[in-house]
């Protein structure tokens, strides 16, 4: 009885489709078609976001500018292929792209967050306070920018860390960018003894950052006693040089003065506690 069941059921099954073998032939062509529409659109998108971002890098447009614009183009493109295989598919593209829309708001409600951050990212690409290349503070991390995408920028920090920072906190934050000036100024605080001289101390300190080519001389050099701490007395030391030089101008500049300082005898303090002994009588 069952394989009797098993004949009729393939019996109706053949029957059904040899009825109806036009509309399965359509249907395979139509998911067939909407694949290779899909394959093709993918494959132009990649290639003509590429394209635009190697023409516009040629152009002298900014890095930063020039992913940004070739990834909402690939976007863009993916958009109208996924519309135009479900629309050869046979949804009605009125329908979907309504459906689209309905689950655009419901999502749009819940990634509130994501929304803030691809709007950042497009008044950042807008304003261009931070480029690629550039070493910047935001979002409470400092490193070098590798690339500025819809929802989040990418730093390398110093120490080779890789940082990614939703961009709303960027734009919504202090943005410190330490390498759009050329030039930049470094500050020094000296601590010498209470019984250095000062006016030699001065005069010490001047002629170290003077000697140093790389500090911009016509920019101005400023020496001066900053504060009289309860162990030492502070002079202030400020010079400038070139962006790229600052650190190494740093370091150099600190152990110079400590030669010549030791060189004319003037002493560095360190802190100091003094204690008194009181007898008592009584003893």
């Amino acid at each position: 009885m069952q394989d009797l069941n098993v004949v009729n059921g393939l019996h109706s099954a053949g029957t059904w489709i040899e009825k109806n073998q036009s509309l399965l032939l359509s249907y395979v062509v139509n998911i067939a078609a909407a694949l290779v529409i899909l394959f093709i659109g993918f494959t132009v998108a990649k290639i003509v976001s590429r394209t635009i971002n190697k023409v516009l890098i040629s152009r002298h447009i900014d890095q930063t500018v020039a992913d940004f614009i070739s990834m909402i183009v690939r976007y863009a493109i993916i958009a109208f292929t996924l519309i135009a295989a479900v629309s050869r598919v046979g949804v009605q593209t009125a329908s979907f792209i309504a459906v689209l829309g309905a689950i655009g708001v419901t999502v749009g409600l819940a990634l509130q967050n994501s929304l803030s951050n691809f709007a950042a990212g497009v008044l950042l690409v807008t304003f261009r306070p931070i480029r690629v290349g550039e070493f910047v503070d935001v979002g409470g991390c400092s490193g070098t920018v590798l690339n500025v995408q819809i929802f989040q920028t990418t730093l390398r920090t110093s120490d080779g860390k890789i940082a990614v920072i939703p961009n709303g906190s960027i734009f919504t934050g202090k943005i410190i960018n330490y390498s759009r000036e050329p030039e930049r100024r470094n500050e020094f605080i000296i601590g010498v003894a209470y019984d250095a001289d000062i006016d030699l101390t001065m005069k010490v300190l001047r002629e170290v950052v003077e000697a140093d080519k790389r500090v911009i001389k016509e920019k101005g050099i400023v020496v001066a006693l900053n504060e009289m701490a309860p162990s030492s007395l502070n002079f202030i030391v400020r010079c400038w040089s070139k962006s790229d030089d600052l650190q190494q101008v740093y370091w150099d500049l600190m152990a110079d003065f400590k030669r010549a300082l030791d060189k004319n005898k003037i002493g560095i303090p360190f802190p100091q506690m003094d204690v008194h002994l009181v007898r008592s009588s009584e003893s």
